[in-house]
């Protein structure tokens, strides 16, 4: 065996290796890891030529895997988009708005598109579209909130052409005043195609700016501990096409987490046309350990998508749902591709799997990855169909930010276990879990972490009941080994174990100690991927590689704009509108009262940053 590039010491190693759970250093040669043990074996096996990193006592984990995220539409984006991902009050949202408007020129758009809900901000409310055009007189201004609605300022209305003459889409509606007129709020009713129809009109960067954002998503979820990503495709990302920035990446070297990518067609009663040329096209598997193709799916047939927005009642899947899913699911089955299905409601389980029965008898599944995403209702007895198909689960966080809304229409008793994580896994289902980022929740796994321990939403509201979590070690497997077998690659990665791809991350908090409220906030201080270090930070600052500062300059990824930690010491404000008339900026009339939380260090800075002379406190 040839000397170790690289060695990390003086760390706690939770490898998730039952044969041996704890080592406190690691050898990595080549990639992979070659050595796990003590501070002295591993060091006998250092030449001259061996980089020597010493942890300092912090906790290490394996890499953390997504199961399912956007990740190849997110990094096309990100840098156009202001994050809300974690800001604790509206106030320091707008706070944040109103310098990113100061700062896009004509004719970007100012873009908050999803990661947050209104729960989480002290206020719990979203801004007004009278607050919105108080920042912004001038420039586009789209905020999409979960899967169920979009603010538009005017200028945004303006810029993609809705007037009283615009008539309500297909399964969208844009809210009017009494005249007519479109307010600048959009309804998901009953999916969510409005919503990023509406976006989609908005400026997109070129292609060399979309190369450097993408490097700059990568960092970002680097920064949180993340080395994998099964990619669900998404609406509006169409193949190959815009899979070419990612490709090229992927040829230059410049990839920072693997990534396996599912396809997702984007043509309502073209599904099977679009299946049948790609299984022409790509096979599964094929590619490397960086990036690699991995079947089908989250959308097989428009007729089976089930959006959630559960501020609405459960819609019904189409009478031809079963005609239309039927012949892709056979298709996928006859080629051996693994597919995967969003799924909210245990309704529409029920129907897609009386399809994947009838396949089987005639196609055994036998090894084919296949599974369902989400399973918030899921049934006992659907569980149970799953497991004796050999299927299997992807949860996501989603609760942790719409929680508070599923309560209201379903009532806290429903909300218990949803999705029934520790039911599925004690049935014998494959579970898996990630965050379906980054337009609905945000793409911070230690959210969905705090989540599956807590059974709390970013809001505080905990649902479910204390026989339903997972402890610790079990919500972090969830995360590691347990998500390769959705991407086929069991015994590759999600362990540190002498012959495993070498990822993992060096926390800023020992996950396993710190309160469980705390979980949310952990970071990466060191990230390695294959061997070689792709964040660092703090003393691990020096070993990580140079990026490229973000493009365009307006990007909000040149401001910090990623997850925002939480601010505990925050101040409750109450401001008065001293105003003679009606105030635009605050939205209330003369004298009305209005209460937010605010940095203490920071009362004033709010309103003085939108330029609001009268704020009294």
């Amino acid at each position: 065996m040839s000397n170790p590039d690289l060695i990390l010491v003086n760390g706690k190693f939770t490898t998730l290796d039952r044969a041996n759970p704890q080592a406190d250093a690691v050898a990595l040669t080549g990639g992979t890891f070659t050595a796990v043990g003590t501070r002295d074996d591993i060091m006998r096996l250092a030449d001259n030529a061996t980089q020597v990193i010493d942890l300092k006592g912090r906790r290490v984990i394996p890499g953390l895997i997504d199961s399912h995220m956007h990740i190849i539409r997110g990094g096309l984006n990100y840098n156009m988009e202001l994050r809300w991902d974690g800001v604790r009050s509206l106030a320091d949202a707008m706070r944040m708005l109103k310098a990113q408007v100061d700062r896009t020129p004509a004719p970007q758009w100012v873009r908050v598109v999803g990661g947050f809900t209104e729960h989480q901000f002290a206020e719990k409310r979203l801004p007004t579209i009278d607050e919105l055009n108080a920042v912004a007189p001038d420039t586009p201004v789209f905020i999409l909130h979960l899967y169920d609605r979009a603010i538009l300022n005017a200028a945004a209305l303006r810029t993609v052409g809705y007037t009283k003459d615009t008539p309500n889409p297909p399964g969208g509606e844009i809210v009017r005043d009494a005249s007519g007129n479109p307010t600048g709020l959009l309804l998901a009713k009953p999916n969510a195609t409005i919503l990023y129809a509406t976006l989609a009109k908005g400026p997109k960067l070129p292609p060399e700016y979309q190369k450097n954002s993408t490097r700059h998503f990568m960092r970002e979820v680097n920064r949180l501990g993340v080395t994998g990503v099964i990619d669900a495709g998404g609406g509006f990302q169409n193949y190959p096409e815009d899979y070419s920035i990612i490709e090229e990446l992927h040829r230059e070297g410049q990839l920072t987490v693997r990534l396996a990518y599912n396809l997702f067609t984007q043509k309502p009663k073209a599904e099977l046309a679009d299946f049948s040329q790609w299984v022409k096209q790509v096979s599964p598997g094929q590619g490397d350990d960086l990036y690699r193709h991995n079947g089908a799916g989250e959308m097989l047939v428009y007729t089976a998508a089930d959006f959630e927005d559960f501020r609405v009642e459960r819609p019904e899947m189409a009478p031809s749902m079963e005609d239309d899913l039927e012949p892709v699911v056979r298709l996928l089955a006859e080629n051996r591709w693994p597919w995967r299905l969003h799924a909210t409601y245990d309704e529409t389980i029920s129907r897609a799997l009386d399809v994947y029965e009838k396949v089987a008898k005639d196609i055994p599944f036998d090894g084919l990855h296949w599974f369902f995403d989400h399973a918030e209702t899921i049934s006992d007895r659907n569980i149970d169909r799953i497991a004796a198909l050999g299927g299997g689960i992807a949860v996501q966080h989603r609760m942790a930010y719409q929680g508070e809304y599923f309560v209201e229409r379903y009532g806290a008793k429903a909300a218990e276990a949803t999705p029934p994580v520790r039911r599925m896994l004690e049935r014998g289902v494959k579970v898996g879990a990630g965050t379906d980022a980054t337009r609905v929740a945000s793409y911070n796994p230690w959210v969905s972490l705090y989540w599956l321990v807590t059974g709390k939403t970013v809001g505080g509201l905990r649902m479910a009941a204390p026989g339903s979590l997972l402890d610790r070690d079990e919500a972090l497997r969830l995360w590691t080994e347990a998500n390769t077998w959705f991407s086929s690659e069991v015994g590759k990665k999600g362990q540190i174990k002498v012959g495993q791809l070498a990822d993992l991350a060096v926390l800023s908090e020992d996950y396993f100690s710190v309160p469980e409220d705390e979980i949310q906030d952990i970071t990466s201080v060191l990230t390695v991927l294959g061997g070689k270090v792709v964040y660092g930070d703090g003393d691990f600052g020096s070993y990580a590689p140079a990026l490229p500062p973000a493009m365009p300059d307006w990007s909000p990824a040149r401001h910090g704009v990623g997850y925002q930690p939480r601010q505990p010491n925050v101040l409750n404000v109450s401001v008065s509108c001293a105003c003679a008339t009606s105030c635009g900026v605050h939205g209330h009339a003369h004298a009305k009262a209005w209460s937010s939380s605010v940095p203490a260090s920071d009362e004033s800075g709010f309103w003085g940053a939108l330029g609001c002379s009268c704020w009294a406190f």
